[in-house]
């Protein structure tokens, strides 16, 4: 792997500080979390120790305050763990839930928890997917009701929220509800703050994937649900348009994700054709293999490249929509074909469950899905074509 023109001096230090906590603290104990379905929290917290959970966070509160290609460092080299559960457990904490907290967060309410959130001291989640509206944010159904009491304003929420990151065992959750029934569509969306623990807010149920086995994913409902009134997150009604900025963050992370896993399938490929045998010789003597490995690695190049210019981008301040929205597209069905083509070569022991490819090729699944389906990202490449 050839640094890129984003590369900096202290990138390779992250890059081994994150290297030598999977291969100490998460592929050894992996497939345990794989049967348990979730990370323990003590290994979140160790991660918090070591400064990794508030990259681009204010210094103020404990993060490191640098920049979005060092955030995309931090998540392809996380992403290089064989257990995709547990990368989606730390990425979902760090760049799809926790910066709705940091974008719009009072004073008052980054002072009450984001010191807590970068030490691994609260695990978050964020609550916008309903049994009805993923992708289509707009078509959200959950209501929150302001009403008037004794003790001050607060506001009350009816609703379930479904395929939540963190749900079973997180601690904050930032959720979107509809505020203004007057106003359908993308008009009159909120974000608001719920504690576990709240009364009316229960976990539903904790629900079985396909893949990513060692994170916890979860219904949530919402019974008269009341909150304080301070625990609205950000401007009443404007919960629309916070969502879509935290999805450009939330896609590149994804797609930080799937570089990784195509990193490390290739890893796991190469290893193996070049030690199997058949007909007399290894599989990496077969130029169809070889040539199959060659063009999935300038692929993966090709698409590690556009994640660094993604991220440029959004530090230079540019509107990077439509790059954003391609790259989420590109990498989440390139993660599918990488992953299918190393477990062919590897054959029948690809298909067996004891082997890191077949866990790969299952956690890959997810992420032509999450964070944005890859026909809903190509729509919003393609409505900017014009542009």
């Amino acid at each position: 792997m050839q640094p890129s023109v984003y590369e900096r001096p202290e990138h390779a230090e992250l890059r081994n500080t994150i290297a030598r906590f999977l291969a100490e603290e998460v592929e050894p104990h992996g497939e345990a979390w794989e049967e348990q379905g979730f990370v323990p929290r003590p290994v979140i917290r160790k991660l918090g120790t070591l400064g990794l959970l508030g990259i681009t966070y204010p210094p103020e509160y404990g993060g490191a305050g640098a920049d979005n290609v060092t955030a995309v460092v931090f998540q392809e080299a996380l992403s290089r763990s064989t257990f995709g559960g547990f990368i989606i457990t730390v990425l979902d904490h760090t760049d799809m839930a926790s910066p709705h907290l940091v974008r719009a967060g009072s004073r008052a309410q980054l002072d009450r928890y984001l010191r807590k959130v970068i030490a691994g001291e609260l695990v978050t989640a964020v609550a916008v997917t309903e049994p009805d509206a993923g992708s289509d944010v707009a078509s959200i159904r959950m209501r929150a009701s302001k009403v008037k009491g004794g003790d001050g304003d607060s506001w009350v929420l009816n609703g379930t929220k479904m395929f939540i990151t963190n749900g079973v065992h997180g601690d904050l959750y930032f959720v979107a509800a509809r505020t203004d029934a007057e106003n359908k569509g993308s008009r009159g969306l909120s974000m608001f703050i719920v504690e576990k623990g709240t009364p009316g807010f229960r976990i539903g149920r904790a629900l079985k994937k396909q893949g990513w086995l060692s994170s916890d994913t979860a219904e949530l409902v919402f019974e008269d649900c009341r909150i304080p009134a301070e625990n609205l997150l950000g401007e009443e009604n404007q919960g629309f348009y916070a969502i879509m900025r935290n999805f450009q963050t939330e896609r590149i992370a994804l797609a930080a994700m799937a570089v990784g896993h195509c990193q490390t399938g290739l890893r796991l490929a190469l290893d193996w054709v070049m030690n199997r045998k058949a007909f007399g010789a290894t599989l990496f003597d077969k130029q169809t293999i070889r040539h199959r490995l060659a063009m999935l690695d300038a692929k993966v190049e090709a698409a590690r490249q556009l994640l660094y210019h993604c991220a440029w981008l959004v530090d230079q301040g540019r509107d990077a929509v439509r790059e954003v929205s391609g790259l989420k597209a590109l990498t989440g069905e390139l993660a599918n074909e990488v992953m299918y083509a190393c477990q062919q070569f590897h054959g029948g022991m690809g298909y067996m469950r004891e082997t890191a490819i077949e866990r790969l090729v299952r956690d890959a699944r997810a992420l032509a899905i999450g964070g944005g389906a890859t026909e809903v990202m190509l729509e919003e490449v393609a409505k900017r074509f014009a542009g």
